[in-house]
């Protein structure tokens, strides 16, 4: 009788879950505490706080417009002006407290790497129109920390 190499498989892997269960057995709780850990690191990206700071529209669409948005969560809190460049594209200048360490711009497919500067500045330059967001890592307590906004139009 010839055995299928995936029941084998299926065999093999159910062998080594049973021993490994009896040598080292995870704690009763394991899956629960993993799922919410991930949850709440998931809530927190997601739901970080946008507030529009000055009067505007939605998107910077001529040379006169100018938009300055906020983002923060419980840790972080950066500030950002879009405005219109001669060229038609945007200039996004940024600061955040904490000072940021590496910034990156994202529209779908695209990114654009930050110029930094100093006290938590950072700016991007020749950013074309579109649905964007910004993912900032700051150094909190002397550890590494990523900090999504929502998606914002410039």
């Amino acid at each position: 009788m010839i055995v299928d190499s995936e029941e084998e498989d299926r065999e093999t892997l159910a062998a080594l879950r049973r021993m490994w269960e009896r040598v080292d057995e995870p704690p009763q709780d394991l899956a629960e505490r993993m799922i919410a850990a991930v949850a709440v690191d998931d809530v927190s990206r997601e739901y970080a706080l946008l507030t529009e700071v000055t009067a505007g529209q939605a998107a910077v669409r001529s040379e006169q417009e100018r938009l300055t948005l906020q983002f923060s969560d419980e840790a972080t809190s950066v500030l950002l002006h879009v405005s219109a460049t001669e060229s038609g594209n945007r200039r996004i200048d940024g600061w955040s407290e904490p000072a940021v360490l590496a910034a990156r711009l994202s529209q779908d497919a695209h990114e654009w790497a930050a110029e930094l500067g100093e006290e938590g500045r950072f700016a991007f330059a020749d950013v074309t129109p579109g649905l964007s967001a910004v993912r900032l890592i700051v150094r909190m307590d002397g550890e590494l920390r990523e900090f999504i906004t929502p998606q914002f139009e410039v």
